[in-house]
């Protein structure tokens, strides 16, 4: 492995053209000895002449010379501006983020918005998880999470962002859609849109139901809030979801209202390592996070 302070040797030359001129032009103190040798084992390991004199203190690249010049050059004359942007946190790259369908939809667009204002220069990847998965974040595949978590383990740390609140959802043409507070026990018997078994918002469906004495019969499962919102709209039956706007959600066919038996509140988070490398990206976008 060829040491880079020895292609660096070389760039000085071949740029001011001799050995004593590169010594002076380094950016930190070396002498013209040093310099030569730096170059002179260059060639030893190459098996290659870079340069050839064509006049005192005054070096001019060979073939080879010129082939390597082009490769290394483009490195050293970034590397000032690179080290600066470095230094100060100021430097593009990726953020990865994971994050709930309905909040990908109703909370990230604006939150990107004021993180890019701040770091035009980052690169975002949102993806929609359809259920939470702290793995994600721990392999690396995902810098933040966001959605309603539970409970977090010690080595994750969040942040609120905001509250998703309980609301049932029932076809606009339904009975009750015309009282303006319907309990939620009035639709025993009623067809019920659940989320697909086996994730958090089925099992917070699931216990919203018993507290209510009420057991529905099943008539179809979704993924998703939007999803289970067209089916409700179509007549399907009416459901329970958890939803961003405290006015609940707003769709053609479909009637909502608060679980006004008492409120029903899931925090939502962005959750992160706590070991993460400092990250200028992720700083920038929790300090553009909506306020909780």
């Amino acid at each position: 492995m060829i040491q880079l302070h020895r292609f660096e040797g070389f760039y000085w030359v071949a740029k001011v053209g001799g050995y004593a001129r590169a010594a002076r032009a380094f950016p930190y103190p070396i002498t013209q000895p040093a310099v030569h040798q730096q170059v002179s084992k260059l060639e030893a390991e190459l098996g290659q002449e870079l340069f050839e004199r064509v006049g005192k203190d005054k070096m001019r690249l060979t073939a080879a010379g010129e082939r390597l010049f082009r490769f290394v050059a483009p490195f050293f004359e970034g590397l000032p501006s690179v080290v600066r942007a470095v230094k100060a946190g100021d430097y593009g790259g990726t953020l990865v983020i994971h994050a709930a369908p309905m909040l990908v939809r109703n909370v990230m667009p604006k939150w990107l918005e004021r993180m890019l204002a701040r770091k035009p220069e980052a690169r975002i990847e949102l993806l929609e998880m359809r259920q939470t998965d702290l793995a994600r974040l721990r392999d690396g595949a995902a810098d933040v999470l966001v959605d309603y978590l539970p409970q977090w383990p010690d080595d994750v740390a969040t942040m609120e962002i905001g509250a998703l609140r309980g609301f049932v959802v029932l076809p606009s043409k339904h009975p009750l859609a015309r009282k303006s507070k319907p309990s939620l026990a009035q639709l025993a018997g009623a067809d019920f849109i659940s989320y697909t078994p086996g994730g958090v918002a089925y099992e917070l469906q699931t216990r919203a139901l018993a507290e209510h004495g009420l057991t529905p019969r099943e008539v179809v499962t979704a993924s998703t809030a939007d999803s289970i919102l067209a089916l409700v709209a179509q007549g399907l039956g009416f459901s329970l979801i958890p939803w961003h706007d405290s006015a609940g959600p707003k769709l053609a066919g479909v009637a909502s209202f608060p679980i006004w038996e008492r409120e029903v509140r899931f925090p939502y988070v962005a959750a992160w390592r706590k070991d993460t490398p400092e990250n200028p990206l992720l700083d920038a976008l929790l300090e553009s996070a909506p306020k909780a």
